[in-house]
């Protein structure tokens, strides 16, 4: 227990910058707004705070594409307002980990621009450029996220460069060291000022082959996919030179005390476990997306729980997530009333939790208006719902006009329950979401078992998902109605510590138990 650090007895929650809190009018959020309500974080009990890319960009992708990392986008603020909200979280106890997107540049990074000049330029290596494939076409079969060849035209130079995501988003070359030297300084000149960590941008992407060889044809896809999985990537993702990149960045960090490296990584379980890295010199946390990816089954849940426990090597620790700016949000997803179901999952799970901006309140997806969309994987492709716009709209915080977050015109849309649906109302309410999500952290913080213990009896009645928290002689009983219907279960002889429905609390319960629908419970056993 004493060797437990911050990132695994802690809770972590992710802003979207341009949706938490505008102060300036302008219909975006921006740091000072975070400042502004580093108060309700703390209140929620939450430990660090994640910020989505606020470096200066075009905003062709919201920040992805980045033009300077060393600087804050005028829209957010200054490097003065970042420093405030350092000091402004730590004197909270509050962690402050940013997003860091080290796959790609903005075209308008001067690095690009150098790059892009002539052939001869010493950035010239900086990023991926090839000569035209067999008379004239694409050098090769590989394709963009977001639709189309990954291969840009540069009519000045007479060669392509390679782009995984938007044209304007070329891919660095993480196999100059150069590169590899400039960036490590990018993390430097953060950690410097007093960031506590780095969640990296598809950190699974970072290499290619060096071949370049044609990705193979996927037998599986179906046409209403992104037009990016007719591929399999083998040849651009996951590649096994990328581990030394980790363990490179890994070590970084690790010259400066208690700071985590997180990484974005969508790969099955049995290879995102290998980015903890040998002898565990990777990333501390592979972010596990099994709970977004999963059905909302009791089964599948306990599949997968099991599997992931089974993969870790020994000494890792496990981190789980509900959502993030790039999925449909949880109760969209599986309902309001089983959203509360999840919440109490996610905080009872071994690992370390990670909650989305509005996960707390229920925020669902909100529709988006064809002359609304904003989002290039929407724009690209349109028709296949592939907009991330719905799960990234501005926070409610009351149920006022503009809901507290603006006193311009949001950029984009509030929630149409946003009046009912705020942090203000849930507050008040005793029964709320949010009172649900404080007092389950709150139960988490206070006991041991949450945090340090074992987790086993992972098993299955009908639709009831059960585990128990076990350390010593000392255990919990945690059981999960995953259905719409009441049931009856058994269960340890014990004490009731929170349920769902807050039926209460502290009622004594014998072997069985009658949940209802949509509800969730935590029991303390007998000794």
């Amino acid at each position: 227990m004493e060797d437990v650090k911050w990132w695994q007895s802690g809770v972590i929650y992710q802003i979207y910058p341009r949706s938490f809190q505008d102060t300036n009018g302008d219909g975006i959020g921006d740091l000072p707004g975070i400042i502004r309500r580093l108060d309700c974080v703390v209140r929620l009990g939450i430990d660090a705070i994640w910020i989505s890319p606020i470096y200066p960009s075009p905003m062709a992708d919201f920040g992805y594409d980045v033009a300077d990392y060393c600087d804050i986008a005028p829209i957010f603020g200054t490097l003065a307002d970042f420093d405030r909200l350092i000091i402004e979280a730590h004197s909270r106890g509050v962690r402050v980990i940013l997003d860091f997107v080290p796959n790609h540049t903005s075209n308008q990074h001067p690095w690009f621009l150098e790059s892009q000049s002539s052939r001869d330029n010493p950035k010239r290596d900086w990023y991926i450029w090839k000569d035209a494939g067999h008379e004239g076409g694409l050098p090769n079969n590989w394709l963009s996220h977001f639709g189309g060849p990954a291969w840009e035209w540069d009519e000045t130079t007479k060669q392509y460069y390679y782009h995984s995501f938007l044209k304007e988003q070329p891919d660095l070359n993480w196999r100059n060291p150069a590169v590899k030297q400039a960036m490590y300084d990018v993390l430097r000149f953060w950690l410097d000022r007093g960031v506590d960590g780095f969640r990296v941008d598809v950190l699974w992407m970072l290499i290619k082959d060096d071949e370049f060889r044609d990705n193979p044809v996927n037998p599986g896809y179906v046409s209403s996919e992104s037009s990016y999985k007719q591929l399999l990537p083998l040849y651009t993702a996951n590649r096994p030179e990328v581990h030394e990149i980790v363990a490179e960045m890994r070590a970084v960090l690790d010259a400066y005390p208690d700071r985590v490296l997180i990484g974005e990584i969508y790969l099955p379980i049995e290879e995102l476990v290998t980015y903890y890295g040998r002898d565990l010199k990777g990333a501390q946390l592979p972010f596990n997306f099994q709970l977004i990816q999963t059905a909302w089954n009791a089964s599948s849940i306990a599949e997968i729980m099991d599997k992931y426990e089974a993969a870790l090597p020994p000494g890792a620790w496990p981190n789980w997530v509900l959502g993030n700016h790039d999925k449909a949000r949880i109760a969209s997803r599986i309902g309001v009333a089983q959203a509360r179901v999840a919440a109490m999952l996610l905080l009872t799970l071994r690992g370390t939790p990670t909650i989305y901006y509005g996960e707390e309140i229920g925020m669902k997806d909100v529709p988006i208006a064809p002359e609304q969309v904003q989002d290039p994987a929407e724009k690209n492709q349109p028709g296949l719902g592939l907009g991330r716009d719905p799960e990234r709209t501005p926070m409610p915080w009351d149920g006022s006009l503009l809901a507290g977050f603006t006193t311009g015109t949001p950029w984009l849309p509030l929630g149409p329950d946003h009046a009912s649906a705020n942090v203000a109302a849930m507050s008040k309410s005793p029964e709320s979401l949010l009172n649900l999500y404080h007092r389950l952290i709150e139960l988490r913080r206070g006991n041991p078992l949450l945090t340090y213990g074992a987790i086993e009896a992972v098993g299955v009645e009908g639709n009831v998902l059960r585990y128990e928290r076990r350390q010593g002689n000392d255990r919990l009983a945690i059981a999960l109605n995953l259905g719409h219907e009441p049931v009856q279960v058994s269960l340890p002889a014990g004490r009731v510590l929170l349920s769902t429905h807050f039926g209460g609390g502290g009622e004594d319960i014998d072997q069985s138990l009658s949940l209802s629908a949509n509800e969730g419970i935590i029991v303390q056993p007998k000794v």
